[in-house]
């Protein structure tokens, strides 16, 4: 009797490790298959470049509806709160800002983000009481420096920073230019 129960553990263990084997090999075949479907289509002779497909950098690349890019920014809705600074899980928004002196509130000198370290979560998004700050569609997210990571919307022109024309490395290079901010805050004189 326990003879014969060892031969069916036995058999039971064998049949259970080339099931295993099996199932390994019939996965490791499907990865292949679909790794293989795409290295082919990178021999068709219709297939096109980035480049000729969307015209890019005459004409804006086509994102979908949820992309996260570089950040929409409105400095004349801004209150100063930090809503956003203190929710960045990686610091990269910095905001200064001064009290002022007629009536309460601060004024905004200065919303810099460092792109370096942001890794584009929308998490600084929703916590804005004046819904001053979006995740915009900019497809182009290079630099052409490490300083160049850093943008300082404050410095920027208005329909650069709120996101009407292109959020782009030269964009940036001419803020840096730029020594007072171009226009003011909700709480400032003049």
């Amino acid at each position: 009797m326990v003879v014969h129960q060892q031969e069916l553990n036995s058999a039971r263990s064998f049949k259970t490790w080339f099931g295993n084997i099996a199932r390994v090999v019939k996965t490791t075949l499907q990865g292949m298959k679909i790794t293989l479907s795409y290295w082919i289509k990178t021999y068709d002779p219709e297939r096109r470049t980035f480049t000729e497909e969307f015209e890019y950098p005459e004409k804006p690349v086509p994102v979908s509806e949820r992309y996260r890019g570089f950040h929409r920014f409105d400095l004349t809705t801004c209150i100063a709160c930090d809503g956003c600074a203190k929710a960045c899980p990686v610091d990269c928004i910095y905001i200064g800002k001064e009290k002022v002196s007629v009536g309460k509130g601060f004024k905004v000198t200065g919303f810099s983000i460092d792109y370096s370290k942001c890794m584009f979560c929308a998490l600084c998004v929703d916590p804005c009481p004046v819904d001053c700050i979006f995740m915009g569609a900019s497809h182009d997210l290079s630099c052409y420096s490490r300083d160049g990571c850093i943008v300082d919307y404050s410095k920027l022109p208005m329909d650069v920073s709120w996101g009407r024309a292109t959020l782009n490395p030269a964009a940036i290079a001419q803020s840096k230019v730029i020594v007072s901010p171009v226009h003011s805050g909700p709480n400032e004189e003049g």
